[in-house]
Order: structure tokens, then C-alpha cells, then sequence
């Protein structure tokens, strides 16, 4: 069977991937069973996967909202766009959990241009700046020429001396962050160049993705018990995570919503991120 991807190309249908992304939402043996059984009922030849997906979710969903949502997480993170601004700021949350001092949207004057870094970030004396590479359509990959580009930036600021968290400091490495992938070359250049990549499956266990689900630190644009505009004001309000939505439950009420539907949104909130 041939399934379309989001690019138009033509693929064999992989149906150990779409279940091993079905147990990773956290779907237990019988819902997973029942999804593919229905998913693969209405296969087709040709079939785009952004159907199948779309299917899978709404499947999900009828056995538990937190599933689809952690089904829907790559879809999430785009959700954070299309600027990447709340994407920049989830990541400097995503390095906080890892100890890290934070500052976002930082203004430097280099040895030869001035810059815009989008995270700046210090722990244990080592300051390292971080690039944001947000992508709004998901078979879009981050080339070699994107590494290649950021390491000339970091070679114009990393001998200045720069006051970010209240000391004189240097710029002692960089991190290149996209919510999609590196090409091939990109890693390679990466690797050769001593810059760190993360990507949404990159590095291997300690990817974008990974640390996601490790922290259980889950964009709000995950609920699915959210409509787009009320995602949009709580955005809009710093709230970009599950997390803090829970810890501010008060700015639901703020933007309009009711008990009943406040009651549901603060379930599946607690139960993506497992305080029940």
C-alpha cells in the first residue's frame, strides 16, 4: 500500500511507525488495536498521511483527550509560530529544567554587525547563545547552509565581552534549535564545526522530542479542549506551557471561559502531564 506524504512524495505505508507513535501517546494495548483496526479499514492506495494522521488523532481522542494531545505534539510545536516567537521561548523554558540561566531576544554588537540572538543562555560560567530555526510546514528540513551561517554570527561575537546576567562574559558556544529536522550535511557540518544541534529527533535520545516527554513539558498548544483563539490569549499572556497554565488556571476565567469547560481543560492538563 502507497500512502502521500506532506511533500507529495510516494511512500510504502510503514504500519510499525503509526503504531509505535500510537503507544508513544501513551494509548494503552486495546485502544491502540482498535485505532489501527480502524485506520487501516479505510486505507487507500495513494492515501495522504496528513489523513491518516487526522484520523488517528480524532481516534485517540474518543478513548482519552491527554493521548491525542501528546499524539499531536509535532503539530504542537507549530502551533508556536508562524513567527517562532513563543517557539524561542519554549525552548528557553526546555533549557531551564536543565539548570540553565535564560534571556531571550538579546540585541549584540559583533566585532563586525550587530545581531539578534534569540536565547542566550549560562551555567557553571559557560555562556552559550542558541539560534531558533522554526519551521511552519513540517517536511521542511534545516539545510547545511543554516549551521553554516549561525557559526559565522558566533565567530563574530564569541571574543566581545557581553554584560547578560549581571557579569562580564564571553560567548563560549552556540546551540542551533529547529522544531524540525537536520539534513544530512547539517549535522555533519554541525558536528565538524563544534556547534550543538537539536532537532525534533536529534541528537538520538536526547532530542527535542525526548526532552519533551522527559520534562513533561508540553506547549498548551497541545490541548485539544483549547479553540486556536483561546490558545492565542493565553500565549499572548506568557503562557506558553501545560505546566503553567495549570500553576495560572486563573487566566482561563480571565478570557472568557465558564466552570464547566475550565473543569475539562485543567483535566486534560493534569492528566498530559501526569499529576493525576
Amino acid at each position: 500500500m502507497k500512502v502521500t506524504k506532506f511533500s507529495g512524495e510516494i511512500v510504502n505505508f510503514d504500519r510499525e511507525k503509526l503504531k509505535q507513535s500510537l503507544i508513544k501517546s501513551g494509548a494503552d494495548s486495546n485502544a491502540v488495536f482498535q485505532v489501527m483496526h480502524e485506520i487501516e479499514k479505510g486505507l487507500y492506495e495513494g492515501i495522504p498521511t496528513k489523513k491518516i494522521y487526522k484520523l488517528a488523532f480524532q481516534l485517540l481522542k474518543n478513548f482519552s483527550s491527554a493521548h491525542a494531545a501528546r499524539y499531536n505534539l509535532r503539530t504542537a510545536i507549530q502551533g508556536l509560530g508562524p513567527a517562532g516567537f513563543f517557539f524561542e521561548k519554549f525552548i528557553a523554558i526546555v533549557f531551564e529544567l536543565e539548570g540553565y540561566q535564560t534571556k531571550t531576544n538579546i540585541f549584540l554588537e559583533g566585532k563586525c554587525i550587530n545581531h539578534e540572538i534569540d536565547v542566550m543562555l549560562k551555567k557553571n560560567n559557560q555562556v552559550v547563545m542558541v539560534e531558533c530555526k522554526f519551521h511552519g510546514n513540517q517536511d521542511v528540513k534545516s539545510d547545511v547552509k543554516i549551521p553554516m551561517y549561525i557559526l559565522s554570527r558566533f565567530n563574530d561575537l564569541k571574543h566581545k565581552e557581553f554584560d547578560f546576567f549581571g557579569t562580564n562574559d564571553i560567548i563560549n558556544s552556540c546551540w542551533i534549535v529547529t522544531n524540525n529536522r537536520f539534513t544530512e550535511d547539517a549535522i555533519k557540518f554541525g558536528l565538524c564545526s563544534n556547534l550543538n544541534l537539536l532537532s525534533w529527533n536529534y541528537p538520538e535520545g536526547a532530542s527535542l522530542k525526548d526532552k519533551i516527554d522527559a520534562y513533561q513539558i508540553y506547549p498548551i498548544t497541545c490541548l485539544t479542549t483549547l479553540t486556536l483563539n483561546e490558545k492565542d490569549k493565553l500565549l499572548m499572556q506568557d503562557i506558553i506551557t501545560v505546566k503553567e497554565l495549570i500553576q495560572n488556571s486563573g487566566w482561563l476565567s480571565k478570557i472568557g471561559l465558564n466552570s464547566n469547560r475550565i473543569k475539562n481543560i485543567l483535566l486534560e492538563a493534569n492528566q498530559l502531564c501526569n499529576f493525576i
